[in-house]
């Protein structure tokens, strides 16, 4: 069996563009991919047909072998464009092995470890604070009892990122740690509740947030300053008790070492299409297994992420949860359903483990065709002094 084709689109699907990839072998039998670089996906479109040049006539069973010649042939290896690219190359090619082989993508990680994949639910970041308790509540009765909210602005901010938005940041704690509360009293104590602070903080924002708020009212704190320096967050720890969910931007397993190496993080947030698709995720999971950390998976993106994410957290042993896009108090865009003509469906809360060859989507090719790119801009915020602030 012969790789022949490695086809690349961006198209503008739902709120965001997507990048997809098309991996065609000469048995007829093709598997569809996605990358994780939001905002950037032009690059990675131009990576994927570097790789295409060696990739085409190559056996597509050879996964390992392949990811290592597409992550080392440059020589510079490594960085988010490049293991954007190999990522969604590399779930393709598990896609198309399962279904010539006629099983599950799972089945080729090792076999199911749970009969369904539990999701966490996000709850909108225009929500007004007043709102909080009530959509916690509904949660909790339409059995979500896992949740996050987003580092709330105070109102009046515009996270939409026009020219000027101002990020208050003390504005943004107080209000942020008021809609926390409220989410805790309505839910009850078993709710898991977290917060994504989407690395808008700085160490003492971190504590002063964190410690506005009663030991065991929040579950988890994610990615609340940046990542690039471990013993940025190593200091953060000496300053609270909250767990950290961390790494949807880590793009290799050795961004992951020294986290887990030091245990800083007590949830692995891996987004199976930026840290090298489901070979890269499987060495993380295992990593992260010898310290007891468990997955809790990024999924902010279309049905191919999702259910390559699905498939991963069926068949490792530790798995948390799986970021849901759809839930009942945040609903999929309708043009997701125009694309993709099979995809996976919930069941309440959860994926049920999936039965059919391969990862369970299939794409309307000819429509994707139709559809064109959007040149866009991840939003962008300040402070009030007019320095730049992290989205």
């Amino acid at each position: 069996m012969k790789i022949t084709a490695v086809t690349p689109y961006v198209a503008w699907i739902g709120f965001r563009n997507q990048m997809l990839v098309k991996v065609e072998a000469d048995n007829g039998i093709y598997g569809w991919g996605e990358s994780g670089l939001s905002g950037r996906e032009i690059a990675v479109e131009g990576a994927v047909k570097h790789y295409r040049e060696f990739l085409i006539g190559k056996d597509p069973r050879q996964i390992g072998g392949l990811w290592q010649e597409m992550y080392r042939s440059q020589y510079f290896e490594g960085g988010r464009v490049l293991t954007a690219a190999i990522s969604a190359i590399d779930i393709a090619l598990y896609d198309l092995v399962a279904k010539t082989m006629g099983v599950p993508v799972y089945q080729l990680l090792g076999g199911a470890c749970r009969d369904r994949v539990e999701c966490f639910a996000s709850l909108p970041g225009d929500t007004p604070g007043d709102r909080y308790g009530d959509l916690a509540r509904k949660l909790m009765d339409e059995g979500w009892p896992s949740f996050r909210i987003n580092n709330v602005g105070p109102p009046g901010t515009d996270y939409a990122g026009k020219e000027g938005s101002i990020f208050d940041v003390r504005g943004s704690i107080e209000s942020t740690s008021q809609a926390i509360l409220a989410c805790r009293e309505a839910a009850g104590p078993t709710a898991m509740i977290g917060c994504d602070a989407h690395h808008r903080l700085s160490i003492a924002e971190s504590a002063t947030f964190l410690q506005r708020l009663p030991s065991g009212t929040l579950d988890y704190i994610e990615e609340p300053i940046r990542d690039e320096s471990p013993e940025t967050y190593e200091a953060l720890r000496k300053l609270t008790d909250v767990p950290f969910a961390i790494g949807e931007e880590f793009s290799s397993k050795w961004q992951f070492k020294p986290y887990i190496e030091r245990n800083i993080l007590q949830f692995a947030r891996v987004d199976v299409c930026n840290v090298g698709g489901l070979t890269e995720s499987l060495k993380v999971a295992a990593m992260a297994e010898s310290n007891y950390i468990d997955l809790l998976l990024h999924n902010p993106l279309g049905p191919i992420c999702t259910a390559a994410s699905v498939h991963l957290a069926a068949a490792v042993p530790n798995f948390s949860h799986l970021e849901s896009r759809e839930s009942p108090v945040e609903q999929l865009p309708t043009s997701d359903s125009v694309v993709f003509t099979e995809r996976l469906q919930l069941e309440g809360n959860a994926y049920p483990t999936p039965t059919i060859p391969g990862l369970g989507v299939e794409v309307d090719e000819e429509v994707l065709k139709e559809m064109s790119v959007k040149l866009w801009e991840p939003p962008r915020l300040w402070r009030s002094d007019g320095s730049y602030q992290n989205w």
